[in-house]
């Protein structure tokens, strides 16, 4: 046995040196030879233009990719991408026709890109298309947004992260208002002192410009390195003269906006409830975080606010029996009562919200709230309600009728895992805002940051009222609040483009009571605005989201209208919104698009081979388990599943090479381990190794365990944030996701499922994706691993069916049938997944593999036998003695 043992080290160790001296005299083909971004802003609208030229240097096809993400509230307007000379441009449909178009592109094999949800301040874009040699590729992103006033400011925020150094970079932002600019300035998250001296900035009167071009040189994260330090926000921040309270009136091309943002008008005395969940959901984290925030928003109270804290779980609780006044003495005893709260228990929304707007009524004989004072609820809650009322409908019509129009309520969701459709309904019904709260490192200055949003109001019941007979389709033009440092937007259509004037009645309510203004003049809109009928697009904007927002609160065909009215203002003004969705396809050279009663015959031009790949599609298993590989360079996706019994162990990925594999243990469908009658099996455990770390990581649905040499060091779900260990690092992107980071080389994904319901009879269980996999060596073996790797595929003879589409599958010489199928991937969003297409295969990874299933598994979590302490210690002897070998050391 000792001498076998020493035989496969042997060629063990040959397989390391071999397969290192080629990894290591790789280089990187593909080069961003330029990235554009340019702001032009009219009036508050912008349009910004990325342009970025690529080009792949190698002597083969490479795959090109063209990542963006753009601010939340933007509409894509236009996407184009040049190659060879010919310009693909993509088109907006309604988000399943763009769905439909996309997948059967993919199913195609030609490239194809989609928009796609991403983070908390941004939406990402993403499309990949393969290149031939020495060739090159231009990409060009249009999108629009409405800039809002917060804080006495507009911002521009442009997401910066080419990841390479780029020869020619440049930001440019061109600022064209009608009134002359009071300030303007530019800063970045990444500026060190020799960028900041690159940004120019400047204004003149109602002009402004801001240009940024980084040399080369000051690009570098230092002298001699080849990473970049441009990564992250790039920020503007502008605003305008103020001298005419009434604000700005523009009318061009038969639309007319109305900006109205009043200074030096006193601010209101609020009259506030702070309304805090403390179930057990909160515990931790989350409920430090609000403590922390809460101590600052308490002691930003005004000393003529009224407030008071409720804390609920499943029952009530107040800090005092009416509101009291923010005096001094007041605020140090509520942050004593603020520091001393604990979560437990279940959650009891109705009450809570209900007993909160009693509490405001009280303030009033009448129970009547008059004005001169701002009353308003800030809830903020992690979960669904659990104890009392629980239905949504009921809690929403309980809600509304015990406001009454009378107080504005904020519905603040903390984290992902909760009812933020519920909390979205109740703050639009009753004139406030609902927002997520994410929970990352600074989630407590989100909380500060919302409250400073809405600190200071200065009217409530403001109305802005325009003559019928000139003024028709205007968006939203009453608002319970307007708050110092934002800005009210009207927009409409006029009747007559050559007005002369506007007349405009605003009326709220203030400290001095009932106030009213008039203004019937007209700005007058400089000829040479950077864009053409930025009002007309402004307003369509502005319509989308209202009518978006109305949809929200609407039933049956209310419902059906509202979505299909802003459906069709979406595509007429090529908006990527919500409802929509812009798709770019690549055509084949050849291909021409067949008739409309084709297409459900087979389709004899599809392409038979598919070069082009997708850097957004990853392999990965989870579910039964559902396996979705897909081999590299090839624009296909293989789906089979794996039936094996519960306490199974499965090779997934193993690497001798780098020392890095991945195993999993199979779990029954049901908590008791039990499975049903299909006889369902879920991943429960994952074992990752490294031999060149010399470290093991465990991963249950309970616990994240590490053991290296020294220590064994045990986490849960919910109380490591991030942990780094000698090469390793663990990064809980939220409560149900976890990326590991092994050696600065591969990336993996593990995914936590848990049932939605609480009583359910299921078990949670995990799921496992793949990043950044092209490290690993051409001997990767498991049953995700081996398809890491090139391997030629081909579909043909494509057919629709009445169950769905039907192909031919060859793989090396072979063919079967294969069935296209839409299953969930749950990468980015853990908690509802998206949709992602492949072909499926019955008895998938016999025939793709020409090996059994039994060939996968393994004995343990770690298929060796022998100390990762032992083997680590090797493993480092022999690539020290690989890179000196090789001149790396």
């Amino acid at each position: 046995m000792k001498a076998m043992f020493y035989i496969t080290l042997f060629f063990y160790l040959v397989g390391i040196h071999s397969t290192l001296k080629t990894t290591l005299e790789q280089e990187d083909v593909i080069r961003i030879h330029s990235l554009h971004v340019t702001s032009l802003v009219t009036s508050r609208f912008s349009r910004t233009i990325i342009t970025s030229m690529s080009s792949n240097q190698a002597n083969v096809s490479k795959e090109v990719s063209f990542d963006v993400e753009l601010p939340k509230e933007a509409f894509i307007s236009n996407f184009s991408l040049t190659i060879e000379g010919k310009v693909y441009v993509g088109v907006v449909k309604e988000k399943g026709v763009a769905q439909k178009i996309y997948t059967d592109s993919v199913s195609r094999g030609r490239t194809a890109g989609i928009v796609k949800a991403s983070g908390r301040l941004f939406e990402k874009f993403g499309i990949s298309v393969n290149v031939a040699p020495k060739s090159e590729v231009v990409f060009m992103l249009t999108y629009e947004e409405l800039l809002r006033r917060k804080f006495g400011q507009y911002e521009i925020l442009l997401k910066i992260k080419p990841n390479q150094l780029v020869e020619d970079f440049q930001i440019e932002v061109h600022i064209d208002e009608t009134r002359a600019l009071r300030f303007l300035d530019a800063d970045a998250t990444f500026l060190t002192n020799d960028l900041r001296q690159m940004v120019e900035k400047s204004y003149s009167d109602n002009k402004g410009h801001v240009f940024f071009k980084p040399s080369l040189d000051v690009q570098r994260s230092c002298s001699e390195c080849t990473s970049t330090l441009l990564n992250g926000e790039f920020i503007v921040k502008y605003d305008v003269d103020r001298s005419n309270d009434l604000g700005e009136i523009q009318i061009i091309n038969g639309y007319f906006v109305h900006f109205f943002a009043p200074t030096n008008l006193p601010q209101l005395p609020k009259k506030i409830v702070f309304v805090i969940d403390v179930s057990g959901s909160m515990s931790g984290q989350k409920i430090k975080q609000t403590k922390k925030a809460m101590l600052r928003i308490i002691e930003d109270l005004n000393p003529e606010d009224n407030f008071n804290i409720a804390i609920f779980n499943s029952t009530v609780v107040y800090w005092k029996q009416s509101l009291v006044k923010a005096d001094r003495i007041n605020v140090e005893h509520a942050k004593k009562y603020i520091t001393s709260l604990s979560a437990g228990g279940g959650t009891n929304l109705n009450e809570a919200l209900l007993s909160a707007v009693r509490q405001i009524l009280q303030t009033s004989p009448t129970g009547v709230i008059q004005g001169s004072s701002a009353p308003m609820i800030i809830m903020l809650t992690d979960g669904d309600p659990s104890v009392g009322e629980t239905q949504d409908d009921k809690i929403q019509v309980n809600v509304k009728q015990a406001i009454n129009d009378q107080i504005s309520l904020y519905c603040l969701g903390f984290g992902q895992d909760l009812n933020y459709k519920l909390l979205q309904t109740l703050a639009l019904e009753n004139g406030g805002v609902a927002r997520r709260i994410y929970e990352d490192s600074d989630a407590d200055l989100q909380l500060q940051g919302f409250y400073k949003e809405v600190a200071y109001p200065l009217l409530t019941g403001v109305q802005l009222t325009y003559p019928e007979n000139v003024v028709s389709h205007l968006t939203k033009s009453t608002f319970p609040l307007y708050h110092k440092g934002s800005e009210i937007i009207v927009a409409g259509k006029v009747s007559d483009n050559e007005l002369t004037e506007l007349p405009a009645e605003i009326t709220g309510y203030g400290v001095d009571e009932h106030l009213s203004f008039t203004t019937t003049n007209l700005d007058n809109v400089p000829q040479g605005y950077i864009f053409g009928e930025y009002t007309e697009r402004l307003w369509a904007y502005l319509t989308i989201q209202q009518l978006l927002e109305k949809e929200i609160l609407a039933k049956g065909e209310d419902k059906e209208y509202l979505k299909s009215r802003a459906l069709a203002l979406s595509l007429k003004y090529n908006f990527v919104t919500p409802l929509s969705s812009m798709v770019v396809t690549k055509p084949e050279e050849s291909d021409e698009k067949p008739p409309v009663a084709a297409e459900k015959e087979e389709h004899k031009n599809i392409p038979k081979k598919f070069h082009a790949a997708s850097a957004t599609r990853k392999s990965f298993v989870d579910g039964d388990p559902h396996f979705i590989v897909k081999p590299s360079d090839v624009n296909l996706e293989i789906c089979f599943n794996v039936k094996q019994s519960p306490g199974v162990f499965l090779n997934l990925v193993e690497d001798p090479v780098t020392g890095i594999s991945v195993y999993c243990e199979l779990v029954g469908k049901n908590k008791d381990g039990s499975t049903d009658a299909s006889g369902n099996t879920y991943i429960g455990k994952l074992g990752f190794q490294s031999l060149g770390l010399g470290i093991q990581l465990e991963v249950t649905t309970e616990t994240i365990t590490i053991t290296n040499s020294k220590q064994k060091t045990v986490f849960s779900w919910n109380k490591i944030r991030v942990e780094a260990q000698k090469g390793l690092t663990l990064r809980i992107l939220d409560e149900r996701r976890l990326a590991i980071i092994m050696d600065k080389m591969i990336t993996f994904i593990v995914v936590l499922h848990r049932p939605l319901k609480e009583q359910s009879k299921h078990r949670d269980y995990l799921g496992l994706y793949t990043e950044d996999v092209h490290q690993l060596s051409k001997n990767t073996y498991g049953i995700l691993g081996q398809f890491y790797h090139y391997i030629p595929m081909e579909i043909s003879n494509v057919t629709y069916i009445s169950k769905g589409i039907e192909a031919t599958l060859s793989v090396r010489g072979k063919t079967t049938k294969v069935y296209g199928q839409q299953r969930k991937n749950y990468h980015q969003y853990a908690l509802h997944g998206e949709s992602t297409f492949c072909w499926f295969i019955e008895d998938g990874l016999t025939w793709l593999t020409g090996k059994s299933e039994d060939e996968f598994l393994v004995p343990t979590l770690y298929k060796s036998q022998v100390s990762v302490v032992f083997l680590s210690a090797i493993y480092g002897l022999v690539e020290t003695w690989v890179r000196r070998d090789l001149g790396k050391v």
